[in-house]
């Protein structure tokens, strides 16, 4: 599986590739300088059970570090991931 970033304007996305067939995506909006707003997980249904959404939350967790922004989760599942996982909160918008 490949997660690819994309960005286009104040608008992003994680978007979870195999064998060429996109199976996930978990769109953003840039919401400042510092912030991103994680607005919405999908994961194929047939493909459901396997992690993707997560393998692209962490894909999403490492961008904000690495740029030194922010996450406000209001994604269901990405906030019931921040509100699972301590290991991801340091970059978790309070």
């Amino acid at each position: 599986m490949i997660i690819q970033h994309q960005q286009e304007g104040s608008k992003g996305r994680f978007v979870a590739l195999e064998d060429g067939k996109q199976i996930g995506e978990m769109s953003y909006s840039v919401a400042g300088p510092d912030k991103i707003i994680i607005d919405h997980t999908e994961v194929d249904p047939q493909e459901k059970g396997k992690g993707i959404g997560h393998v692209m939350l962490y894909k999403a967790v490492e961008y904000a570090r690495d740029n030194a922004i922010k996450v406000l989760p209001l994604c269901p599942f990405a906030k019931a991931s921040f509100d699972r996982d301590v290991h991801i909160r340091d970059v978790l918008f309070t």
